[in-house]
């Protein structure tokens, strides 16, 4: 094991009777200092995975390992983690400053020493001067960052951040995440977060998990996800895709020809990722990666040409749903400044033409 790894799953495995909640999980490393997600839709397994490495479940089967040590039979107090629960879990009765310093209370630290790291943490989640309010007489916000002081004050090795964010307004959620990165990255905080929200994974993360089913289905870095998925899954469900079937046609030292319904696609990038002639494979376009016009020059390659069935317009983007002959559903594609550009009306012709690099899964 790495010296800066913190936290090993291997084979994990959670059943609730005959459902299996966690179907053999392994990851090999989460590092210390390190903020990992846990991404996927409802039911996927991503807060029972969660659960288990907090102890709140212990496993069926496999290993939940911190700093080389299993800790699957070890209750939630006495692991070295701490977690953040959606609801945020404040005691009521309690007052800002009681619900922080209750895990130290707990740990019987000196009242002096309470006292001071209170009201350390209470400056860093900008807090101060509000230690005497309840938890009723806070906002969503300052219920939030409560639960998290609380949760940094105990010095953990790991936080676990069980969707914290799902219960407050837009705007002040991309706060919040703000908020929370910054303060991860200046303590060099082991943090392990669980979300359905995509993009609040992707402006967060230094590597997301994506999860279905149980399994995971790709492990990267938020650039990795977005540009490399590894499952038309993972493409799907980070951001909007365009997929275009093919076959590949030939190989050659600077590129790869595709054979599709639109035509031959040419793809200029030297990873070929072990295909061969012959093979079937999924292109995947995002609607923002293409150029787009009435009519581009001659000398573009990967040129489709389309009819506009409609847009939406969406203030920096216009999204248009265009028909292109040869695909079995409409293409996506996302325009910036639409007040500069203009916008193009249903019925109208245009032609799209795809990036020089694209990527590809093999069927």
């Amino acid at each position: 094991m790495a010296e800066s790894t913190v936290l090993e799953l291997k084979k994990v495995t959670k059943r609730f009777g005959d459902v299996v909640a966690v179907d053999g999980l392994n990851i090999p490393s989460i590092n210390k200092g390190e903020f990992v997600t846990f991404l996927g839709p409802s039911g996927c397994g991503k807060t029972t995975l969660l659960r288990m490495i907090g102890g709140f479940y212990y496993p069926t089967s496999g290993s939940v390992i911190m700093y080389g040590e299993e800790i699957n039979n070890i209750p939630p107090e006495k692991r070295k983690t701490s977690m953040v629960f959606q609801n945020y879990a404040l005691f009521p009765h309690m007052s800002v400053f009681g619900n922080i310093a209750y895990g130290l209370k707990v740990r019987k630290l000196p009242k002096e020493e309470i006292q001071q790291k209170v009201r350390r943490i209470l400056t860093l989640v900008k807090m101060e001067g509000l230690e005497n309010r309840k938890p009723i007489e806070l906002s969503g916000g300052q219920q939030q960052r409560v639960a998290l002081a609380r949760c940094i004050v105990i010095e953990p090795e790991i936080i676990l951040l069980d969707e914290p964010l799902s219960n407050l307004d837009a705007s002040l959620r991309i706060m919040m995440r703000a908020e929370i990165r910054k303060i991860q990255q200046s303590l060099h905080l082991t943090v392990i977060f669980v979300t359905h929200d995509q993009e609040e994974a992707m402006s967060m993360s230094d590597r997301i998990v994506v999860m279905n089913e149980g399994k995971i289905e790709q492990i990267g870095t938020p650039t990795d996800i977005y540009e490399k998925p590894a499952t038309l899954f993972v493409a799907g469900f980070i951001g909007f895709i365009n997929l275009i079937k093919g076959r590949v046609e030939s190989i050659q030292s600077d590129n790869v020809v595709v054979s599709t319904g639109v035509g031959e696609l040419i793809n200029n990038n030297k990873n070929i990722n072990g295909l061969s002639i012959g093979d079937g494979v999924t292109i995947i376009v995002r609607p923002e990666s293409v150029t787009f016009g009435k009519k581009l020059s001659k000398k573009e390659k990967n040129c489709l040409r389309g009819s506009i069935i409609n847009y939406t317009y969406i203030g920096s983007v216009v999204r248009y749903t265009i028909d292109v002959d040869g695909l079995d559903s409409p293409f996506i594609l996302d325009v910036p400044n639409p007040e500069g550009r203009g916008i193009f009306q249903s019925g109208e012709n245009v032609d799209i033409s795809l990036p020089g690099k694209f990527h590809f899964i093999k069927d």
